[in-house]
């Protein structure tokens, strides 16, 4: 499974909204400077988003984007899973055909990708925007000579 920039994106663009959660909608323009993505590229990736119900967007002087969800309540996953669909890491864990069953393979190779969709399934549901600031603000707060 391979991640798009999309999906990448979309991670980076919900990392800010958290990171920047004081009630106050978060101007595209600030978001998308701040994390280095093109304006019309990060609207798209928004209204993915405030599709799927993850964000709310405001229009208008003070308009902007805030979050839907807490961050604890919203999984790397679930963002994923709006920009990206499944995240099987192969098309035949998702759509097997009666041809593909009756090979002898098959089921070797099934077992194969089930254990890795489950094992990206695993780290992505359990892996919140909660979790992610933490993260930033280690990162922020390491100390380099």
């Amino acid at each position: 499974m391979k991640i798009s920039t999309k999906g990448d994106y979309a991670i980076q663009l919900m990392l800010d909204l958290a990171c920047n959660n004081t009630g106050i909608p978060v101007s595209l323009k600030d978001i998308a400077k701040r994390q280095g993505i093109s304006e019309k590229y990060s609207e798209q990736i928004m209204n993915m988003l405030a599709k799927a119900g993850l964000i709310k967007s405001f229009r208008g002087a003070q308009g902007g984007y805030l979050l839907a969800l807490k961050p604890e309540a919203c999984t790397v996953g679930m963002v994923l899973r709006v920009t990206e669909g499944n995240l099987a890491p192969t098309s035949s864990a998702v759509n097997a055909d009666l041809e593909s069953i009756e090979k002898p393979s098959f089921h070797v190779t099934q077992r194969i990708w089930g254990m890795i969709g489950d094992a990206i399934n695993n780290v992505v549901d359990n892996l919140t925007l909660a979790t992610l600031v933490e993260w930033q603000k280690e990162k922020i707060d390491e100390y380099y000579i």
